[in-house]
């Protein structure tokens, strides 16, 4: 499947996003990005070390924290640290992983795409978002 068709996919699919990396400063693209999201209705589920909570709103420490099921993965996080993400998002039973804008990783791909997931990396979901003119999908 072309990357177009899975980011459409993936955004008409997914209400909710995990975002690992999230940050609660507001200049950094992993805060941004993820309140950007939910001022078009997708539930953000924040992942950062150290907790607290972002975007008012829990965050976990790790994806085997969030006491959900987890869908859509998406990462702010260097690339060299995708695989490992990879692996988690596997562990944690997601079914789809988006790596932002300037991450990408040949390991992090086929770790994903050998369990099944959908794959998208190196896109912005604010830009894609804009770009397909979608809102979160209404799901429940």
């Amino acid at each position: 499947m072309d990357t177009d068709a899975t980011v459409e996919q993936i955004l008409r699919r997914y209400d909710t996003i995990t975002v690992v990396g999230a940050s609660a400063d507001p200049a950094k693209p992993a805060n941004y990005v993820p309140e950007h999201m939910s001022e078009h209705g997708w539930r953000i589920i924040p992942v950062n070390p150290r907790g607290g909570e972002i975007l008012g709103v829990t965050a976990y420490p790790s994806l085997a924290d969030v006491p959900e099921q987890v869908g859509l993965v998406d990462v702010f996080r260097p690339s060299e640290q995708t695989p490992d993400i990879a692996r988690q998002a596997v562990a944690a039973g997601a079914t789809a992983l988006w790596l932002q804008l300037h991450i990408s990783s040949a390991e992090a791909r086929q770790i994903a795409e050998d369990a099944g997931l959908l794959y998208v990396e190196n896109r912005c979901l604010i830009v894609e978002q804009g770009r397909l003119r979608l809102e979160a999908p209404a799901l429940s």
